[in-house]
């Protein structure tokens, strides 16, 4: 029996609240995408069970519909009619969902997808440099102000090289920042890259060297506007937000120059007045501003250090990690200098370790709850190298776009924290916090595993309890409602809209190829929540070795995503194909594919549709999975796979009947 469009277009109306609870409309290949005013109206025991619907779930501010291929186009253009409301691009719509929710929590959106494709940089660097640094003081003598516990040599190849290693992406981190805050953005990359490059550029004082240069009087300061005012000469290394502002002043002005600045000229002089505007404006009025605010605040938590029965360290504790959000914890050296030389301890550094510990076990408890190989396979590297100092990676990557944990990491801290003020704890020197922290606390290594103790499992504890996936349990013919998704459910199958290619008879059987040379996977085991779920239909995934993605049919190509990461056919014999290759690829904007075919080619089976490279899929942090979903798969008696392990690129994997 047909679909009754209308009917689905009216129950999803009903369903969200009527038109008056809409604030943008639109569809993809598969998806209605609707940006909802108010989520409370929503029922969704209604919208679970809407008529034609495959599945819907919420993430980004965006409602979406799953009906399919051939047929939300349908229910769109009734639901715009019954509706009222002005159909919007995918791209009008995906701009008024990151205007949905408040200023904080579209900050943390853009910290989050700045910082996660830049995570598996930071890990390895991180990680290296925590066991590096507790090396170190191991092996410094006892007058340096080390352990002495042997003599190290640092003067070999071998840690040269390591050095190397462990500085190469936290010591050009601001570039990376660059880089993909531009992307983030809007922009063009390598402009951002370039401007992150010259705030960390070595004309500059160092940041981390500052406060000597300060108390040495060797600081440059320089004349802005004579006797009114000045600039100090300090670079931005281990800064975040003064960046991320100079590469979005950056894309603000790249954006606008590209429309008025005539072409030929543009591709010399729009870049030019973009870092140049940008850079001035960062370094002159930005920068200042932040550094001035982080003193202020410096102040304020030597004071809070003196606050009796241990409120101070308390406060301290509970906004340590978010201070390291804004960069400012890279200031912190100054407190544990000046404590140092005053006291000859410094009681600051184990309430930083507290905090890092925390959001390791934070990290750590999510890890162990979720059901998502990807999210683990983050958390695990992550919540590892908060334990040896290093929070960005689980801060960025997993507890704070999250929430829960990153909150219960604070509550851990602020626990471990007090703990630091009821022992009295203190250590003799500073750089080394997690794990060998407590090499700087020799004197009083029970009281640092207490300590240790504490904030780890208040953390682990709360957040095994406050986590849950996003994703529920999906039901076997729909995907469950979400109260929100990960970026890989945001942005799976955005394929362009489909070309009207309806058979004029029922289907055949047939046995369809592997899309392309590897491993094939049952697509249930896939990452991303839509495909395993079977929502789109059934088919098969391939882990792939080689990037030629080749036509699975004798068939007419129907779709080629803009961005390259997904394609349609329509088989000869009937079946409706959707090939995606990757996950969360529609983020590339295309660089890693070279399209071979167009929408109404007729191929062959092997046909080369699509160069892949694999390479700087793997590079930009996705995973290059692809998967072949036989989108019509209702039409069949079954669609079952025929192959799983090493298949090579047209093998026969899937067979229709």
């Amino acid at each position: 029996m047909a679909l009754d469009y209308a009917e689905a277009a009216r129950e999803v109306l009903e369903a969200i609240g009527g038109s008056g609870n809409i604030v943008s409309a639109a569809h993809c290949a598969t998806r209605l995408r609707l940006v909802i005013a108010d989520d409370s109206k929503i029922d969704k025991e209604k919208l679970d069970n809407v008529v034609g619907a495959k599945g819907n779930f919420q993430a980004s501010g965006q409602l979406q519909v799953i009906f399919g291929t051939g047929t939300v186009d349908k229910v769109f253009d009734e639901f715009i009619a019954q509706s009222g409301v002005t159909a919007a691009s995918k791209a009008e719509a995906k701009e008024a969902a990151a205007n949905q929710g408040n200023a904080f929590q579209r900050a943390i959106k853009v910290l989050s997808d700045v910082f996660v494709p830049i995570i598996p940089a930071i890990v390895a660097s991180g990680m290296l440099m925590g066991i590096m640094s507790a090396v170190q003081y191991m092996g410094t003598p006892v007058a340096d102000g080390g352990a002495g516990f042997f003599a190290l040599d640092t003067t070999n190849v071998w840690w040269r090289i390591a050095s190397l290693i462990n500085a190469c992406a936290l010591g050009n981190l601001q570039i990376l920042l660059g880089f993909s805050a531009a992307t983030v953005f809007g922009g063009n990359p390598y402009l951002g890259a370039s401007l992150g490059a010259l705030l960390i550029s070595s004309d500059f004082i160092n940041a981390y060297s500052a406060s000597t240069a300060i108390a040495e009087g060797t600081m440059i300061t320089l004349d802005v506007i004579p006797g009114v005012y000045s600039i100090d000469w300090i670079g931005y290394q281990g800064h975040v937000i003064p960046i991320l502002v100079g590469v979005w002043i950056l894309c603000f002005f790249e954006k606008r120059l590209h429309k008025v600045v005539p072409e030929m000229f543009d591709l010399f002089l729009t870049p030019l007045l973009s870092v140049s505007l940008a850079a001035y404006i960062t370094i002159l009025f930005v920068g200042p501003i932040f550094v001035w605010l982080e003193n202020g605040i410096l102040s304020v938590l030597m004071w809070l250090l003196q606050v009796p029965l241990g409120i101070g360290y308390i406060v301290i504790g509970l906004i340590y990690s978010p201070s390291v959000v804004t960069g400012l914890h890279q200031m912190y050296n100054a407190i544990d200098v000046s404590m140092l030389a005053q006291y000859g301890v410094t009681y600051w550094l184990p309430i930083a370790s507290a905090a890092n510990i925390a959001q390791g076990g934070a990290c750590l408890a999510v890890a162990l709850k979720t059901r998502s190989e990807k999210t683990r396979s983050l958390a695990v590297p992550a919540g590892i190298s908060c334990l040896l100092g290093i929070t960005e990676p689980a801060i960025f990557g997993v507890n704070l776009p999250n929430m829960k944990p990153f909150v219960c990491g604070m509550i851990g801290s602020a626990c471990g924290a007090l703990c630091c003020f009821i022992f009295n704890l203190a250590a003799s020197g500073t750089g080394v916090t997690g794990i060998f922290g407590i090499l700087l606390c020799i004197s009083q290594p029970i009281q640092y595993i207490v300590m240790f103790a504490v904030a780890f499992g208040v953390a682990f504890g709360l957040s095994s309890v406050a986590y849950h996936d996003k994703e529920t349990a999906a039901a076997p013919a729909k995907v469950a409602t979400q109260t929100a998704a990960t970026a890989d459910e945001v942005r799976a199958l955005e394929a362009e809209e489909k070309a009207e290619a309806p058979a004029a008879e029922a289907p055949k059987a047939e046995t369809i190829g592997a899309p392309a040379t590897g491993t094939a996977v049952a697509l249930t085991d896939v990452s991303d929540p839509v495909f395993a779920s079977l929502a789109m239909g059934k088919g098969i995934a391939v882990e792939p070795t080689d990037g030629k993605i080749v036509s699975p049919v004798d068939g007419t190509v129907t779709v080629v995503a803009e961005t390259g990461h997904a394609l349609g056919l329509l088989s000869d014999a009937g079946a409706e194909i959707l090939i995606h290759i990757g996950i969360d690829t529609v983020e590339l904007k295309g660089e890693p594919f070279t399209p071979f075919a167009k929408v109404g080619d007729h191929v062959k089976r092997g046909d080369v549709l699509m160069e892949a490279d694999l390479g700087a899929i793997k590079e930009a942090g996705k995973a290059a999975t692809t998967m072949l979903v036989i989108t019509n798969t209702d039409a069949y008696a079954s669609v079952d796979q025929l192959a799983t392990g090493e298949v090579k690129a047209g093998d026969a994997v899937v067979a229709t009947r």
